[in-house]
């Protein structure tokens, strides 16, 4: 068996899942030319431009860093065909590759996908599928075309989503995963490419992208899908409710099943050592651990040590 073929690479992505993708390639036998990653972005409390993962990794290894607003123009794509690249490898880039960019490396581009295809397509595959409670999650490796993740499918790994699992925790499991199989799809990518599979569009379901909205609790919900919001919410952007006009987040909850609907929704039914037991529009959420402004992330009981009137039973979540 003949040793595989290392590769010229072009790697564009942007956060951590990104950076843990890159270091793979950056410990195989590929060469990455480059990396492209987004624009510098202002964060943090004192809204400084903060440099991305990938683009902070790149840099500690010699690695040229690129960060066109948009690959649309052709200056952009002029530099990008400098590298002469056999494949470009994207992985949560944020940026649209038109045709030009996808037809410029010899063996096209490649990206690197949570989810498995052709479920979760878009911005959020990996809350999505927390949110949705699915069973499983896993990695697709896919030969990107023009479409939004709708190119042939190269390689897949799975893994089992539990029902305590958050988003963070998901993201972890793939970042795990995803790597090992880069770099098995990459050692002979031409065979993986002959070998393609067609997406089913039929299957298809969009992951849209989290908005900061969604993440506010409606406690006419029931239990067992608040229990999930909470889940895919971690650790962004958090859900949140309101108690006396103060904002609390919550990190950790469960469905409890209770009969009929004893309180209105939102209404605290129990608060001791073991949780904030809050009612649903079916059944109700126990709330484990939670954030009071300006604080951190405690558990129930030691936010009642402190606070117990706050969550007195009878108290009203959420109310305007």
């Amino acid at each position: 068996m003949s040793e595989p073929t290392a590769l010229r690479v072009l790697f564009a992505g942007t956060p951590q899942f990104a950076a843990v993708h890159l270091q793979a390639l950056l410990d195989s036998p590929h060469t990455v030319v480059a990396a492209y990653t987004q624009p510098d972005r202002r964060a943090g409390r004192g809204k400084k431009l903060q440099a991305s993962p990938v683009k902070q990794l790149a840099e500690a290894h010699g690695i040229p860093v690129e960060q066109p607003p948009s690959l649309r123009d052709t200056d952009a794509q002029a530099v990008l065909a400098r590298y002469n690249a056999d494949v470009m490898v994207v992985v949560a880039y944020g940026l649209i590759l038109p045709q030009a960019v996808l037809d410029t490396p010899t063996l096209g581009c490649v990206n690197v996908h949570g989810s498995l295809l052709p479920r979760w397509r878009g911005a959020a595959p990996i809350q999505r599928a927390v949110e949705a409670g699915d069973e499983e999650s896993g990695i697709t490796i896919m030969q990107m075309d023009a479409g939004l993740d709708t190119g042939a499918m190269l390689s897949k790994v799975s893994c089992a989503i539990t029902p305590t699992d958050s988003a963070g925790d998901l993201h972890d499991k793939l970042a795990a995963i995803g790597p090992p199989l880069l770099l098995e799809t990459l050692s002979d990518l031409p065979r993986f490419q002959a070998d393609a599979q067609a997406q089913d569009d039929q299957l298809a379901t969009y992951a849209h992208k989290i908005e900061k909205a969604e993440a506010l609790i409606d406690w006419q919900l029931s239990a067992t899908a608040l229990e999930r919001a909470v889940c895919a919410f971690n650790p962004f952007p958090i859900a949140y409710t309101e108690v006396e006009g103060e904002r609390i987040k919550l990190w950790r909850a469960s469905a409890v099943n209770l009969p009929g609907s004893p309180e209105l929704p939102g209404t605290v039914l129990r608060a001791d050592r073991g949780g904030i037991l809050i009612s649903c529009g079916e059944g109700a959420l126990n709330v484990e651990h939670l954030q009071l402004p300006g604080g951190k992330a405690l558990t129930a009981e030691q936010i009642l040590n402190a606070r117990a009137a706050m969550f007195a039973p009878g108290t009203q979540l959420g109310a305007a």
